[in-house]
């Protein structure tokens, strides 16, 4: 017989805190301010992935060490972080909307798998993969139209793409050329590829975490009576968050280079099609070139998801109603 998800939940009183538990508005305001120093620390990474997921056949630089000594030396730093303000302006909003979502829905997940009596880690594997699809598709409303504008900044000037004065002139010059759906180009591809991406993510990382529990001991049918440390709290979740992003980028990494090549490649009325692109990136790469950009998405998914975890989990913390 496996645990109800009342036990369940008490058995990981320690590591998880429910939605119900939280002071929402201590829970928006501070997470805010952390996730905007997350995103300040590892935006340099998405950067880089997009332009080696865009760079043409001629252009020398096809590793992520080439692509940095580039940036570094046309631009300095600054040029690690073309297209930051739009992202953060769009970042917070749209986050608000993605953990709100995934919390909610994690909640009635869990109680529509109950009945199915699998075991734990399948549970949780089960209901949080439909709590990261359905935050994603709810979040994805805001943060295409973000995507679009600022993959378009970072690549600006660089493999013959048009040069940009920032985020506004982007957004104008997209809608005054192809009317606000233009904001939304790759919507389709975008949902494919965060969807599934965020499905298999918080999956991965709801299901690792209780296989790691089990092993050191601590699974819900445990009969030990010391809690575990908050330290090892942290290193379970940051070992969850690493799986996750390795599994994750496995999968969805072709779909993101065809959808980031989609969204800013081509000018005017010379757009490519899904269709092109692909063929493109075969006809330059092989099957390889779908893989183009794997080892920064790897660590921006491992690096951005464990930070990203890190900070959600010590945000709950640091929101948690006492008793």
């Amino acid at each position: 017989m496996n645990t109800p998800p009342t036990s369940r939940v008490a058995s990981f009183g320690q590591t998880e805190i429910n939605w119900d538990k939280l002071d929402k508005k201590r829970f928006y305001v501070n997470g805010a301010g952390l996730f905007t120093g997350v995103t300040v620390a590892l935006y340099p990474v998405s950067v880089i992935k997009t332009r080696l997921q865009v760079a043409s056949k001629d252009i020398a630089e096809r590793s992520a060490f080439s692509v940095i000594k580039g940036i570094l030396k046309n631009d300095g730093v600054p040029g690690l972080y073309r297209g930051f303000g739009t992202v953060i302006t769009g970042a917070v909003p749209a986050r608000i909307i993605f953990l709100t979502a995934l919390e909610t829905t994690k909640i009635s997940a869990f109680k529509l798998v109950a009945p199915l009596e699998l075991s734990e880690p399948t549970q949780a594997a089960i209901a949080n993969g439909i709590a990261g699809m359905t935050a994603s598709l709810f979040s994805q409303a805001v943060f295409v139209p973000i995507d679009v504008v600022s993959q378009k900044l970072m690549v600006q000037g660089y493999s013959g793409h048009a040069k940009y004065s920032g985020g506004i002139d982007v957004a104008t010059k997209i809608i005054k050329s192809y009317g606000v759906r233009g904001l939304y180009r790759g919507f389709g591809l975008s949902v494919m590829t965060y969807s599934p991406s965020s499905a298999a993510w918080w999956a991965s990382y709801g299901s690792s975490q209780r296989v790691i529990w089990r092993l050191l001991g601590f699974g819900s049918d445990s009969k030990a009576t010391v809690a575990p440390s908050q330290s090892k709290i942290v290193l379970v979740q940051a070992l969850g968050g690493i799986i996750a992003g390795a599994t994750a980028s496995s999968i969805t990494t072709p779909l993101d280079t065809i959808k980031t090549r989609l969204q800013v490649m081509g000018h005017q009325e010379n757009r490519p099609s899904a269709k092109k692109v692909v063929k493109d990136l075969i006809a330059q790469d092989g099957w390889k070139g779908f893989y183009r950009g794997l080892g920064p998405r790897f660590f921006s998914m491992s690096a951005w998801g464990t930070s990203m975890i890190l900070t959600y989990e010590y945000l709950k913390r640091l929101c948690a109603i006492e008793d």
